[in-house]
């Protein structure tokens, strides 16, 4: 007869650092929207950050020949070597900015950029200084190595940015840095190359350090893409080849620190990653290349089209729009005439419409039930028929 072991309560109790990460509800939706869809309802897929686009032809055949040439095995835990060199030369192309390739760290997605940025630098009980909307993953990195995002609400007057006067007014003892996106998510807001002179000047005469995500660079409607790099060359960037390169699955990305931080990095990175993905190392190789960055120029302008057509669609529907978007693929919309609760609302209009975009509960607190998210990852026509939906269906 077989002895039973107790079960403990110890085994099933979770690390309280996990209380302090808050499930991505867009995920959820997209669940129950792919569940639907299934079931033979026709969605409309305006949730997540990930446009109708297939990777460009010319990178993925890069990495199918990498399989072809049998390259793949481990790289170096920073990335390959030719690669580094790569990006640095796009930022002296691009932005005529000199790095370093040494300063250059390739990670699985940028996402794991900011993992390893989190353990090099965040002490527990330190706090990353994030504006509220923001991305809400970012916060709950610094909670896996028990700190803290620390969110400061900022509005349509500051065009949802954190701004020098935030800095002076909420920095303390326990911050250590500040992270802001251009362009940023939820909002699609940029930051000029003065604003991020002026919120460096501010975060290191407090002796912090400026982090800033260009991870939507190159998605840029309004003003030409720049770099926080042109004016603070000390600054920690983080970036992807995911959105304006069209890699998201093949989860690659990148960060730019001072050459101090590398070896630390380094070491994190062999412990926690081993190395990034081979085969999407060798499939970016292509990605800088005149026809790589024709398509993607051409898939912008398509972008940017759709966002012309929501900006004035859906403030016909009722929704509100304070600023609209410079860059990325969002529309951040003032939902306050039709609910209070953001996350009830973007569910009912999934089952009840089969338009799926996301509640602004994922981004924070400041306006979070009132607000909602639409990226413009569908065609035209799509759109159309998503706001057609809507509109027999808010009326």
């Amino acid at each position: 007869m077989t002895q039973q072991i107790p079960s403990s309560s110890a085994t099933s109790v979770m690390a309280d650092r996990t209380q302090r990460v808050a499930p991505f509800q867009v995920m959820a939706l997209l669940a129950e929207a792919q569940a639907l869809q299934a079931a033979g309802k026709d969605i409309i897929h305006l949730e997540v950050g990930q446009p109708d686009f297939t990777t460009p032809e010319p990178i993925a055949r890069a990495g199918m020949q990498a399989i072809a040439d049998g390259n793949t095995g481990y790289t170096p835990a920073l990335g390959l070597p030719q690669l580094r060199e790569k990006v640095a030369g796009w930022y002296q192309s691009r932005f005529g900015v000199t790095v370093s390739p040494q300063r250059i760290v390739l990670t699985p997605g940028a996402s794991g950029a900011l993992l390893l940025l989190a353990a090099a630098r965040l002490n527990r009980n330190d706090q990353l200084m994030l504006a509220d909307p923001g991305y809400p993953c970012n916060r709950h990195f610094a909670a896996l190595f028990d700190a803290h995002g620390q969110l400061i609400p900022a509005g349509p007057v500051d065009r949802y940015q954190l701004t020098p006067a935030m800095i002076e007014q909420h920095w303390s003892a326990t911050t250590k840095a500040a992270l802001v996106a251009s362009p940023a998510n939820p909002t699609g807001t940029i930051l000029s190359l003065d604003e991020l002179s002026g919120l460096h000047q501010a975060v290191t005469a407090k002796g912090g350090e400026l982090w800033v995500d260009e991870i939507y660079q190159g998605l840029n409607f309004t003003v030409e893409p720049q770099t926080v790099l042109s004016v603070a060359d000390d600054a920690v960037v983080l970036n992807s080849f995911s959105k304006y390169f069209g890699m998201t699955g093949w989860r690659l990305g990148w960060t730019v620190v001072p050459e101090s931080w590398v070896d630390t990095l380094d070491t994190l990175a062999q412990n926690v990653f081993l190395a990034p993905s081979t085969i999407a190392q060798y499939a970016a190789m292509a990605a800088f290349d005149d026809d790589s960055v024709a398509i993607m120029e051409e898939r912008r302008q398509i972008l940017a089209e759709r966002r012309e057509y929501l900006l004035e669609a859906l403030p016909e529907l009722g929704f509100k729009v304070p600023v609209a978007p410079d860059g990325a693929f969002y529309v951040y919309a003032d939902a306050s005439q039709f609910t209070d609760n953001s996350l009830d609302f973007c569910l009912r209009a999934l089952r009840e419409t089969g338009v799926a975009f996301t509640p602004g509960v994922d981004f924070g607190e400041a306006g979070a039930l009132t607000h909602v998210r639409f990226a413009f990852t569908a065609d035209i026509e799509r759109l159309k028929l998503a706001m057609s939906r809507l509109a027999d269906w808010l009326n």
